[in-house]
C-alpha cells in the first residue's frame, strides 16, 4: 500500500509532466529561448545566434516548425520566438503568431539573420540564443529540460544564473522521480482518486484525440494513420496503432493543434493516449476505468524514460507504447505479474530502435510501437513472455526496465554521436563501408 507522501509524488509527476504544447518540443524551446532572448533585449533584433547540443540539432532539423506556415530549421524555429512568440506562454510560445511574423521570418531568415553552431560537451538538451540590436546584447540558455532556463543576461549583467551541476531531475521537479516502482504504479492506479487527476486527464484525452483525429481528416506527413485504417481494417488494434500514428503524421508536419506531452515529448503523449482511449471506448469501459489506465500507461512511460534521460539514441515511442501496452493490459483485468510481462514482452521486440530526430517518419515507429505493445499484452494474457536470460531481459520487470535505461542512456551514446554525423553530414559514410 502505498503512503500518502509517495501517492503525492505520483501525483506532482502527472501534473509536472502532463502540460500542453504546441509543436514538436524542441523547435518550440528554440522559439521559447529566442522569445525570452527578445523580451530581455527589448530592442529590434539584428541578429541572432543558435548554439545547441547534437539532439536538438537532430530533432529540429526535419520537422516543419508549427504555426510557421511550413518553415523548417532552426534558424526559422527561434526567428519565429523572436519576432512573434510571447516567452509567458513557454510551449505554446507561437501559438499566436501572425501572418505577419511567419512573414517577417522568412524574409529574416533569407536574410540570414540567424546564425547556429553545434554545441560540444554539453548536456543532450542544450540551447543557448543570443540576440543582438544596435545598443545591446542578450543570451539565454536552456539546459536539460525544454523550459528550465539556467541563464538571462543582458549585456554583462546576469539576470538569471543557476548553475549547470545543479541542474538535474531533482532540482527541476518538486516530486522525486526515484518513488516509481511497476507496484507503486499499480498501486497508486487502484487507488487514485480521479478528482485528483481529472483535469489533466481530460485536457490529455481533449488535446490528443484532437490532433489524432486531424491527422486521419487530412493530409499530413506520409499519412501512416490513414494508410493503416485503408489497408489494416477497422478493428481495435488496427485503429489503436492508426490514431496513434495519425497524431504523430499532424505533429511532425506542423499543425498548429496543442497537444499533452509526456516524457517531454508530444510523440510520446499522443502514444501514452490514444491507444488507451481506443481499448476504452471498444470495451466500453468506463471512464473512471480509463483515467485509471490512463495513470498507468503515463506513469510507465515516464519510469522507462526516467532511466535514459530525456533526448537519447532510444526512440521514445517504445516506452510509450510500453506505458499504452500495461494501460491496456490492466484494463483488461491483470494484475502486477500481467503487466509487468506486457512492458517486458514490449520491450524484448522493439527496444532496439533508434530516434534519429523528429520527422514523419516517427509515426510509423510509433505505429510498429503500439503494434508491438498490442502482440505483448496478448502474450501478457496467455501467460506467455520473453524470459529472464534472454538478452537483456531479467526476470524481475523492474530490473528489465533498468537494463533498458542502461542501454538507453550509456549503451547507446555512441550510436546517438555517429547518427548525428550521418545526419549533417560529417562522415563519408562510402569510405567507411
Amino acid at each position: 500500500m502505498l503512503s500518502q507522501d509517495q501517492y503525492n509524488s505520483y501525483i506532482k509527476i502527472l501534473k509536472e509532466e502532463l502540460v500542453p504544447a504546441m509543436g514538436c518540443t524542441e523547435p518550440i524551446a528554440i522559439a521559447y529561448a529566442a522569445a525570452k532572448a527578445a523580451e530581455v533585449l527589448a530592442e529590434k533584433i539584428l541578429r541572432l545566434h543558435v548554439s545547441c547540443s547534437g539532439n536538438i540539432v537532430k530533432n529540429v532539423k526535419g520537422v516543419i516548425v508549427p504555426n510557421s506556415g511550413g518553415q523548417k530549421g532552426i534558424e526559422a524555429a527561434a526567428i519565429l520566438g523572436a519576432v512573434g512568440g510571447d516567452p509567458s506562454k513557454e510551449l505554446e510560445v507561437i501559438s499566436n503568431a501572425t501572418d505577419e511574423a511567419r512573414a517577417v521570418t522568412r524574409d529574416l531568415v533569407r536574410k540570414n539573420i540567424c546564425t547556429v553552431s553545434l554545441a560540444e560537451d554539453v548536456p543532450n538538451l542544450y540551447i543557448e540564443v543570443t540576440a543582438e540590436g544596435e545598443n545591446h546584447k542578450s543570451t539565454v540558455k536552456i539546459e536539460n529540460f525544454h523550459t528550465n532556463i539556467t541563464l538571462i543576461k543582458r549585456d554583462d549583467e546576469i539576470l538569471v544564473e543557476r548553475p549547470p551541476e545543479k541542474v538535474s531531475v531533482k532540482t527541476q521537479s518538486s516530486a522525486d522521480r526515484n518513488v516509481m516502482t511497476l507496484k507503486g504504479i499499480i498501486d497508486f492506479a487502484d487507488t487514485l482518486k480521479i478528482s485528483d487527476v481529472e483535469e489533466i486527464f481530460d485536457r490529455q484525452v481533449d488535446y490528443n484525440v484532437r490532433i489524432s483525429q486531424e491527422g486521419l481528416d487530412n493530409k499530413w506527413g506520409a499519412c501512416i494513420g490513414k494508410t493503416i485504417i485503408e489497408t489494416w481494417g477497422n478493428d481495435v488494434r488496427s485503429c489503436a496503432c492508426a490514431r496513434a500514428a495519425a497524431g504523430s503524421d499532424a505533429r511532425m508536419s506542423g499543425c498548429p493543434l496543442p497537444v499533452v506531452i509526456n516524457s517531454g515529448s508530444g510523440n510520446q503523449g499522443i502514444t501514452v493516449t490514444l491507444p488507451v482511449v481506443e481499448y476504452a471506448e471498444k470495451w466500453r469501459i468506463s471512464r473512471e476505468k480509463m483515467y485509471r489506465a490512463l495513470a498507468v500507461s503515463n506513469l510507465v512511460s515516464l519510469y522507462i524514460k526516467h532511466y535514459i534521460g530525456s533526448l537519447s539514441a532510444f526512440c521514445g515511442a517504445v516506452s510509450a507504447a510500453s506505458g499504452a501496452g500495461a494501460a491496456i493490459t490492466y484494463m483488461a483485468g491483470g494484475d502486477y505479474a500481467s503487466v509487468g510481462r506486457t512492458i517486458t514482452n514490449t520491450l524484448a521486440n522493439v527496444g532496439g530502435i533508434v530516434c534519429d530526430g523528429a520527422k514523419p517518419s516517427c509515426a510509423a515507429k510509433i505505429a510498429s510501437s503500439v503494434h508491438a505493445a498490442i502482440l505483448a499484452h496478448h502474450m501478457s494474457m496467455n501467460h506467455e513472455q520473453f524470459m529472464g536470460g534472454e538478452g537483456f531481459v531479467e526476470e524481475d520487470v523492474e530490473r528489465t526496465i533498468k537494463n533498458m535505461g542502461y542501454i538507453g542512456k550509456i549503451g547507446m551514446k555512441e550510436t546517438d554521436r555517429e547518427i548525428l554525423n550521418v545526419m549533417i553530414d560529417r562522415v563519408d559514410v562510402d569510405s567507411c563501408l
